[in-house]
């Protein structure tokens, strides 16, 4: 993937249209989720979210992405699925899965990034508890998001977090930058140094996203060319804002 080398940083009118823009992201994820249980399948999830861009006027940045090109509007990966995971009629879900699913959205021409994981029906202890930490990682790395920070900073926090808490982070696939583009520079990875990378400047977007493992941190990719799972095929769990930098607190520009 390329993420450039420019920093482009958004001037109020430009974060109001992501704000705008996040707001539509969050419909679509929210919609989905409520959809999630036994019996559903991951073609059902996105032709949801296609009904949520359709009634908006808007498109996925996701579809028809790079090659091969990507043949949906989200991604739902199941299980020890990490990331990139494709839409299917036969990936029905089951009882004690997770599923992470993966939305994006273009609204006069700015594009917002956003993700969550969810059970199906009841899951394990395990699973609660890799989502619990995931999703406590993403916020760790969220207050991170401010002036006087850098983007190491954010890194720092991803990997301080899980990893104090005896799971793995993924070395392959990053957060980014996130604008005009879905992916821009800064490429900002799940583990680093603190007090290293790119000073954080008002304006600046990012997409922040731990992709977290419980096994092992490595990873490969499926025949399909998208899939990325977990080399042991252990659990895996993904949550994802867009977040911009302020004067202030981050705000976080993919909530309702």
């Amino acid at each position: 993937m390329n993420f450039g080398r420019q920093v482009n940083v958004k001037t109020t009118e430009e974060l109001q249209t992501m704000r705008a823009s996040g707001r539509i992201n969050a419909e679509i994820l929210a919609t989905v989720k409520n959809l999630i249980q036994p019996g559903v399948s991951t073609a059902d999830l996105n032709a949801a979210a296609e009904e949520v861009l359709k009634k908006h006027g808007c498109y996925s940045p996701f579809k028809g992405y790079s090659k091969p090109p990507f043949p949906a509007s989200i991604c739902t990966s199941v299980n020890e699925e990490m990331v990139h995971g494709i839409p299917s009629k036969k990936r029905i879900l089951r009882e004690g899965d997770i599923v992470s699913v993966d939305s994006g959205t273009v609204f006069q021409g700015f594009v917002s990034d956003s993700a969550f994981t969810a059970g199906v029906g009841v899951i394990s202890e395990e699973a609660s508890r890799l989502l619990e930490i995931t999703e406590g990682a993403l916020y760790a790395a969220i207050d991170k998001m401010r002036v006087g920070n850098r983007t190491g900073d954010v890194s720092a926090a991803i990997q301080e977090y899980v990893e104090s808490r005896g799971l793995h982070v993924t070395r392959e696939y990053t957060s980014h930058g996130v604008g005009r583009q879905m992916h821009e520079a800064p490429m900002v990875p799940n583990f680093g140094t603190a007090g290293t990378g790119l000073p954080l400047r008002p304006g600046m977007t990012i997409a922040i996203e731990p992709m977290v493992l419980i096994g092992t941190h490595e990873t490969r990719v499926l025949r399909d060319q998208w899939t990325v799972i977990s080399a042991d095929k252990s659990l895996t769990a993904h949550f994802e804002h867009s977040v911009a930098v302020t004067d202030g607190d981050p705000l976080i520009l993919t909530v309702p």
